[in-house]
C-alpha cells in the first residue's frame, strides 16, 4: 500500500461544516454551481468553481478565474472559516445515505508511488482538464479536493478505524442530498501508516486528473508538500459503483422507428416498461417514449476492457451505427451520472434535448482493479462513484 502521510489540515470549525461543504468541481456546471452557492458565501464551490464569483461569460479555466479561486481560499482562512490544524494528523471520514455506509481514511500520499504503478490507474487524462487542474494547484498551493482511492479490505486498518470512530467526530452533519458526513480526528497517526505500508497497493478509484495534475504541480512547485497528494482511501467492499448512462445529441437524422431497425440487426431487442433492472451485457435504450432492451454481441474475453458493456456499446452501436469515433470528444455524445438516475435520460429526451438515451449496466470494482492491475486503460466515463466525497471538508496548503 502507498505510504500515508499526516498533513496539517485546513478545517471548517464543527458548526460552519455544513456552511462549506460542497459537491465536487466536476459534479456541476458554472450555472448549477452558481445556484448551490448563492446566499451562501462560504461554500467551498468559490474556490473550486471560482468563475460564479466572476462575470458572466469569463473563461473558468483561464488566470483570472484560478487567482479568484486563491483569494477565495485567503478569504475563508482570513475569516476563519477554515483552520489550519497545528498537529499534523490523518482523518477518519465516513458517509452514509439509504442504506449504504462507507467509511474512509483521509490523508496524504505520495506522487512518485503514483508515477512508480504503485498507485494503479485505469484511465486516460485529457491534457485539457489535466491542464486546468494544475494551473487550480498551482495558483491555491493546495489540494482543494481528496483523490479517491480503493484498496482491499485489511482487518487492521477496520479495527483501527472502529476505534476511532467510537470517540467524538469533529463534525457531523446532513448535506441538501440525504448522505450525512461524518469526520473523526484519529488517535495514533503513525498506527495508520504503518497499517498501510503492510497492505498491498492503491486503486484511483475518482481522481484521475486531480492525480495527474498534483504530479505536475509537483514539478513546477519542488520539493515539499507538493509532492503529496490528498486522499480519500475506502475499502474496495464498501465503495457503490453506479453506471454511467450515455446521451445521444445528434443521431444524423435518423428517425426513432430507424434507430430500432439498425439496433435489431445488432442483437436481441425488445420493448420493455423501463430500464430497470438491467443486467450486465445489456443496455436499455430510450427512443421517443419506449424504452428497448437490447442485447449486446459477447465479442471479447471475460475480464478483458474490450468484454465492458461500455465497450461493447462503443463496438457494436456507438461506432457502427451512430458514427461516434472518439466518446471522449464527439459533442453528439454526452454522459449522466447515475446519482441522477434514469429520470434524466427521459426528461433529456422528452424536451428534445437528446434524441435517444442509452442507460447502462454499472461496471464492477472488481472489474476496475482487474484491469488497471493488467495495465489497461477503461473506456471514459466507465464508472460513477457514489456518493461522492464533499469538498472543503479538507484542504492539503502547501504554504
Amino acid at each position: 500500500m502507498p505510504r500515508l502521510h499526516s498533513f496539517s489540515a485546513l478545517l471548517p470549525p464543527a458548526n460552519r461544516a455544513a456552511q462549506v461543504a460542497s459537491v465536487p468541481y466536476d459534479t456541476v456546471s458554472t450555472e448549477e454551481a452558481a445556484a448551490l452557492a448563492a446566499e451562501r458565501p462560504y461554500s467551498f464551490l468559490h474556490v473550486v468553481r471560482p468563475e460564479i464569483d466572476l462575470p458572466p461569460g469569463t473563461d473558468p479555466h483561464g488566470d483570472e478565474a484560478h487567482a479568484q479561486a486563491r483569494a477565495a481560499l485567503e478569504r475563508l482562512c482570513r475569516d476563519s472559516i477554515l483552520c489550519r490544524q497545528a498537529t499534523p494528523t490523518v482523518f477518519v471520514y465516513r458517509m452514509a445515505a439509504k442504506g449504504h455506509r462507507q467509511i474512509g481514511v483521509v490523508g496524504c500520499c505520495e506522487v512518485a508511488e503514483y508515477e512508480s504503478g504503485l498507485i494503479r490507474r485505469h484511465e486516460r487524462t485529457r491534457p485539457d482538464k489535466e491542464d486546468d487542474r494544475t494551473r487550480h494547484i498551482v495558483a491555491t498551493r493546495a489540494h482543494t479536493e481528496p483523490v479517491l482511492l480503493a484498496y482491499r479490505d485489511d482487518s487492521t486498518v477496520d479495527d483501527l478505524v472502529r476505534c476511532d470512530t467510537n470517540e467524538r467526530p469533529l463534525f457531523h452533519f446532513l448535506a441538501p442530498d440525504g448522505v450525512t458526513h461524518t469526520v473523526w480526528a484519529v488517535r495514533d497517526p503513525e498506527a495508520y501508516a504503518s497499517a498501510f505500508a503492510a497492505a498491498g497497493p492503491a486503486w484511483i478509484a475518482d481522481g484521475h486528473h486531480r492525480t495527474a495534475a498534483a504530479a505536475r504541480a509537483a514539478e513546477t512547485l519542488g520539493p515539499g508538500e507538493a509532492e503529496r497528494f490528498l486522499s480519500l482511501l475506502v475499502p474496495a467492499s464498501q465503495l457503490r459503483v453506479l453506471p454511467y448512462h450515455r446521451l445521444v445529441r445528434d443521431a444524423g437524422g435518423r428517425s426513432s422507428a430507424e434507430l430500432r431497425r439498425e439496433l435489431s440487426e445488432i442483437g436481441p431487442l425488445r420493448a420493455v416498461e423501463s430500464p430497470e433492472p438491467l443486467e450486465r451485457g445489456s443496455v436499455a435504450v430510450l427512443l421517443g417514449d419506449q424504452w428497448w432492451r437490447l442485447e449486446l454481441p459477447q465479442t471479447a474475453a471475460a475480464g478483458t476492457v474490450e468484454a465492458l458493456d461500455v465497450a461493447l456499446l462503443q463496438e457494436h452501436v456507438l461506432r457502427p451505427v451512430l458514427g461516434i469515433e472518439d466518446p471522449r470528444t464527439d459533442a453528439r455524445l454526452d454522459f449522466v451520472g447515475g446519482s441522477r438516475g434514469t429520470q434524466a435520460l427521459e426528461h433529456a429526451v422528452r424536451t428534445g434535448e437528446a434524441v435517444a438515451a442509452i442507460a447502462m449496466f454499472p461496471t464492477s470494482i472488481e472489474e476496475l482493479m482487474a484491469i488497471a492491475d493488467a495495465g489497461g486503460i477503461m473506456p471514459p466515463k466507465s464508472t460513477w462513484f457514489d456518493p461522492k466525497p464533499r469538498s472543503g471538508l479538507f484542504v492539503h496548503p502547501f504554504d
